[in-house]
């Protein structure tokens, strides 16, 4: 399992992103909806080690360490960070990320092999910005599992791309399900390699029920209170409020002590 608690980032002149919590399991989809591509990339960011947080955890089963954290995650098709360039060519883009891998493994420099072998044969002489979006972020994600030690996939802003959600989200459910990442060698029977998947979002889909959550739903769980004990201060104040008109309707009838005056003519 994937958690936060409190998880909150400062930027230089802002927050980047207020105060989340969230847990993800194996298996399964979480999406979280945040505002802007900036909290967007922050909070993939953070739940994959690579930007640390201000205050707050993340945590990856049963280790808090953010090295491996890092090591057993990847995030996928971040804007500014690694999100493919459309004058790359799909060969090249294969080079660059396989080289990345820590794990020495027969294709890495072997990118056209390695293309052709995982079933992406059809876009070998293509570049990026002629991929569809669905075609692109199936290869994206199956580079990222070249490396054997991912158990977390966290995919920055796939609705960016399409507003069709059936081009993005069947492949992250087929992620979480184990069924991506398998390679051509993998015998039929072995074991699923089921991951934690995390989309950070736009906008929700329409109809999804699969797990959610919201970026900055602590902090705003938190603003609850303030609010409340105001209420609750308020019926001292009116009290007071009645006692400083007191000393006015006094004033007003002051004029009585003029009577001893009119007596003595």
């Amino acid at each position: 399992m994937l958690s936060t608690n409190q998880l909150h980032i400062d930027g230089r002149r802002h927050t980047l992103l207020p105060a989340t919590t969230l847990e993800a399991h194996r298996a399964e989809v979480l999406l979280v909806q945040a505002d802007g591509q900036e909290r967007r990339t922050a909070l993939a960011l953070a739940l994959t080690g690579r930007m640390k947080p201000t205050t707050g955890t993340v945590v990856l089963g049963h280790d808090d360490s953010m090295a491996s954290l890092r090591r057993r995650s990847a995030v996928v098709d971040a804007p500014a960070v690694n999100a493919p360039e459309h004058h790359l060519s799909v060969r090249s883009l294969a080079s660059e990320d396989l080289a990345l891998v820590p794990t020495k493994f027969r294709d890495r420099t072997r990118p056209t092999e390695w293309l052709v072998t995982h079933g992406f044969r059809d876009i070998l002489e293509k570049w990026v910005e002629e991929i569809t979006p669905n075609r692109l972020l199936h290869l994206q994600l199956e580079l990222a599992l070249a490396n054997p030690d991912v158990d977390l996939l966290v995919v920055d802003s796939p609705d960016r791309h399409t507003a069709d959600v059936d081009a993005w989200l069947p492949l992250l459910e087929r992620a979480a399900a184990g069924l991506l990442g398998r390679g051509p060698n993998v015998p039929a029977d072995s074991a699923l390699r089921q991951l934690l998947v995390v989309g950070v979002v736009g906008l929700l889909p329409d109809g999804w029920d699969g797990r959610t959550a919201v970026a900055g739903n602590a902090s705003s769980a938190g603003c609850t209170t303030p609010p409340t004990e105001q209420e609750e201060t308020t019926p001292p104040t009116e009290p007071t409020t009645s006692t400083a008109e007191t000393p006015t309707a006094e004033t007003t009838e002051a004029p009585a002590p003029t009577a001893p005056p009119e007596e003595s003519k």
